[in-house]
């Protein structure tokens, strides 16, 4: 009969316990990949970082919302203590028709090895206010010469040309102003000596050279709003609560958007501040940068769990079929090798582009376990398998990293049948024999 000892020496050689080992391990690999991805994560804040202090020293992306025609006027009540008391107010026109053309500029900056995408901007402004309505409440008097009209930009650094803005062909001078109201800060013309009971609708007309980056969005403030915008960008983004008609060539894009009243909820007049916000209504373009590595890494990093597993199996097999003792620091060593994979990977992507940065790193890290297992197996034929299956999980793991939308589905099948070949595999393995028993080695 079998000692109490001999029972444990047995187990401590037995199949079993290696798998149990190996589930060990890989587990504890774990704690590497998330350290991993908390360094891309360090890397891509860093990164946004810096992008933010250079678009700081040009100016952040832009928000336009305006004109908007205001009048002023003053409300005669009477307090508590029968004291007479003129209480200031405002009435504010959005125009009948509003038209912008807007060219975009795109240029790259770069701070090290980080991008900022930058734009200079020329928008026309042009459109319409109808017939002021002069009605206004009881006891209110209409403050003739203070009208103005309002134009909110979200980030004035960003203004490179002195407004001239058109009124019925008069010319009027923009100040920098207004309040932190549903328009925004940005700029103010005041319409001095400017008769506002003419006949007929109030035309205006300007141009503004606007500065930005990353994207510039526009409010859609008029009753009916038409926007065109063109630029030397290949990959725009649109985005915002309204889809342009656009066309996209080698040279740019050019995009086309027609709102009308109903589309958004935007009222033709208020007084005061009886709007909250418009921002629910607005839409633009984001110069969107494709290249977008440290997404690339982060979810290429959540993959390495089913590489370390998938490669200790391979590993775990030629030690079962060919009865070749492989230590638990082998399996450690290649486990490092491949976490390194994404350490490589993020530093190199860095650099250069992130198709070639994956070659070198899968490449590396390849080769460098091919090596390392060659001198494990002795074997050609056992560590070409190896080799083979590890350049297939890589261009499996790319071709995952460029399919974004059907992502999912190609990881899911894909795991699927690697689960099907792991398990059509082991079918042979008897689990409860000591290794002394085990199946003949696979010939050399």
């Amino acid at each position: 009969m079998e000692t109490n000892m001999q029972r444990v020496e047995k187990f401590s050689q037995s199949i079993t316990l290696k798998a149990i080992i190996i589930g060990v391990m890989t587990l504890l690999m774990l704690i590497p990949g998330e350290m991993i991805q908390n360094l891309i994560s360090e890397r891509q804040k860093r990164s946004e970082e810096t992008i933010g202090k250079i678009n700081s020293k040009w100016s952040n992306a832009q928000t336009i919302n305006g004109p908007v025609l205001v009048l002023p006027y003053t409300t005669t009540e009477t307090d508590d203590k029968n004291k007479v008391v003129n209480l200031q107010h405002t009435i504010k026109f959005t125009p009948e028709m509003l038209i912008i053309n807007a060219k975009l500029i795109p240029e790259e900056r770069h701070y090290g090895i980080y991008k900022s995408i930058l734009y200079k901007s020329e928008i026309e402004i042009s459109g319409k206010f109808k017939k002021i309505d002069f009605s206004l409440p009881a006891n209110s008097q209409m403050n003739k010469g203070e009208a103005y009209v309002r134009i909110g930009i979200s980030d004035l650094r960003g203004m490179t040309n002195n407004l001239d803005f058109m009124m019925n062909n008069n010319h009027y001078s923009a100040e920098a102003g207004g309040e932190q109201d549903v328009i925004g800060q940005g700029l103010v013309i005041a319409l001095k000596d400017f008769d506002l009971s003419e006949d007929g609708p109030l035309s205006f007309k300007c141009i503004m050279k606007l500065n930005g980056s990353s994207d510039i969005n526009f409010i859609p403030i008029g009753k009916t709003t038409h926007v065109q915008m063109n630029g030397a960008w290949q990959s725009p983004g649109f985005i915002g609560s309204f889809t342009p008609e656009y066309s996209m060539n080698e040279s740019g894009f050019n995009a086309k958007w027609n709102i009308l009243h109903f589309n958004r909820n935007i009222p033709e007049q208020w007084f005061d501040n009886q709007q909250n916000s418009f921002a629910d209504a607005s839409f633009g373009v984001n110069l969107v940068d494709t290249v977008n590595h440290y997404q690339q890494n982060m979810r290429s990093a959540k993959y390495a769990f089913m590489f370390i597993a998938l490669t200790f199996v391979v590993f775990f097999f030629v030690e079962v079929l060919t009865r070749k003792k492989i230590h638990p620091i082998q399996y450690l060593l290649v486990g490092i090798a491949l976490i390194l994979f994404y350490s490589l990977l993020l530093s190199i992507s860095e650099q250069i582009n992130f198709a070639i940065a994956y070659l070198i790193a899968s490449v590396a890290t390849i080769g460098l376990i091919t090596i390392y297992a060659h001198s494990i197996f002795k074997n050609k034929m056992q560590t070409t398998v190896l080799a083979s299956i590890l350049s297939i999980l890589y261009v499996f793991l790319y071709v995952v990293l460029q399919l974004e939308d059907i992502a999912l589905l190609i990881g899911s099948v894909g795991l699927f049948i690697i689960l099907g070949f792991i398990m059509f595999f082991s079918r042979k393995i008897n689990w409860y024999k000591n290794p002394d028993q085990a199946e003949q080695p696979i010939s050399e």
